[in-house]
């Protein structure tokens, strides 16, 4: 069994069996925690954010964090082995996240050498005159993370990463469902030379106790990433003075403006849609397509859909793995056969394959109002809407309460352009898939969607703060 990751002398509150979600076998068993177990993670990490005589220097956070790295390199395999096992995201796939999750690291280590304070332009008055002010980075304190299933190592890097890099001690709570992988994380940190209590893993026993660790009036930034429902219940509870950053979902639309390169964006959207059996907070949702080419757009979608291999996640022949759970599974179907006997044409898929698989799936024209349209489906299936006019397909893409990133094909540049001026969202993706990221990118959902801006070198910036000091002489 996996031991309890955080600084206390009392035994585990009970244990945790983590499971493969494909084939549910048990991959590991892990200690979990009580509210008292919450309570010394908070001191510990507290205690360590007073003494500031013993703060880690940057030069010692470069250091760890480039170990960290090397560490990672050497174990590429066994995290990907790891991560797929646990999350269920095909090898391939995860293999790319465990590379994604060490270049993550650099780009700590890059935030934490390029940050530098501003100098403030005093001198310019009377008032201010013999006055030099200038800025300086500091920790902003203890940051608590509380991270989802869907990446289980990337996620945990891009909480716990920054927060090594910002010198913040932090206590991570990763997903019941994939604890390993941040387990694992730790360990290296660990390794590297973090010292214990800079990072601490808690697995909550109950709800009760991530809400006492959460809303703690000693954490100085949560980071939260998951559903919506849970993060903005939350953050109304966090403590006076807490800062918060919140990643939830969205049901990113795709519009598809003539002239559009149909061989690129049927790959594209299959693979934004697709990726992860749709288990990706920014996946291709809702696609939208001219009234004379919707029908053989969707047919041909759902062609690829067909030939996409749905099987164990450890296999380098799987394209689609697993959904997380099997209630996630029946909602899915639910939500599908909903959509169906309100009008939608099933294209391909609509059917489990097992407890834990679903075939990827094609709707044509289902109902503006049905669940597949409204909310997102976060399973392996793509909507595709026939549009006359395409200011009513940009009406439509912005007509929900969520928005976060969305994508553009068009073989006009001009057309695309406008395109993105109208668009609610936080990014647009010309000729690319909603889903693409990279981490050195602004990720922020709006309205429903989250809260604050993600991507490595924004979070290193905000689990900072910047202090300010005014000199005047002579």
């Amino acid at each position: 069994m996996r031991d309890l990751m955080i600084v206390t002398d009392r035994p585990a509150a009970g244990e945790l069996a983590v499971t493969s979600p494909y084939d549910g076998r048990e991959l590991d068993l892990v200690a979990t925690a009580n509210e008292e177990h919450a309570e010394d993670a908070l001191a510990a990490a507290y205690s360590l954010f007073r003494d500031r005589q013993n703060w880690l220097s940057r030069p010692q956070r470069i250091e760890i964090l480039s170990r960290t790295a090397e560490i990672m390199e050497s174990k590429i395999d066994e995290l990907t082995l790891l991560a797929a096992s646990e999350g269920g995201k095909p090898l391939n796939d995860s293999r790319v996240e465990v590379i994604r999750a060490i270049d993550g690291i650099q780009l700590c280590i890059e935030a934490l050498r390029a940050y530098a304070g501003t100098v403030i332009p005093l001198g310019t008055t009377a008032a201010t005159a013999g006055r030099t002010a200038f800025t300086q980075k500091e920790p902003i304190g203890v940051v608590v993370a509380v991270s989802a299933f869907n990446h289980p190592l990337n996620l945990i890097v891009h909480q716990v990463g920054p927060a090594v890099a910002s010198g913040c001690p932090v206590i991570v709570k990763p997903a019941n469902d994939t604890p390993l992988s941040c387990l694992r994380f730790v360990e290296i940190l660990h390794e590297a030379g973090l010292p214990e209590a800079w990072s601490q893993v808690l697995v909550a026993s109950d709800t009760a106790t991530a809400e006492k660790l959460v809303t703690d009036e000693r954490v100085g930034f949560f980071s939260f990433i998951g559903s919506a429902k849970v993060g903005w219940m939350l953050r109304s509870k966090l403590a006076p003075g807490t800062r918060c950053a919140l990643e939830h979902g969205g049901a990113a639309p795709a519009i598809l403006a003539e002239p559009f390169n149909k061989d690129a964006a049927l790959a594209a959207i299959a693979k934004g849609g697709f990726y992860h059996a749709g288990q990706v907070c920014v996946s291709v949702q809702r696609v939208f397509a001219p009234a004379s080419q919707a029908a053989d757009f969707a047919a041909e979608l759902g062609r690829i859909a067909d030939d996409l291999t749905v099987g164990a996640p450890e296999e380098a022949s799987s394209d689609v793995g697993p959904l997380i759970r099997h209630a996630e599974v029946d909602r899915v179907a639910t939500w599908v056969d909903e959509a169906v006997s309100d009008g939608a044409e099933l294209i391909c898929g609509g059917r489990k394959i097992s407890d834990s698989c679903y075939a990827p799936t094609v709707l044509l024209n289902p109902a503006v109002t049905s669940k597949v349209s409204t909310l997102e489906i976060f399973g392996p299936v793509v909507c595709v809407y026939s549009y006359d006019d395409i200011d009513d397909a940009v009406q439509q893409a912005n007509a929900l309460p969520v928005a976060f990133q969305s994508c553009i094909f068009c073989e006009h540049i001009d057309t695309a352009l406008g395109l993105s001026d109208k668009l609610d969202a936080s990014a647009v993706m010309i000729n690319d898939h909603s889903a693409f990221r990279d981490d050195v990118m602004p990720f922020a959902g709006l309205r429903q969607s989250g809260l604050g801006v993600g991507g490595i070198p924004y979070t290193v910036e905000d689990m900072q703060i910047d202090k300010m000091r005014v000199i005047k002489s002579g």
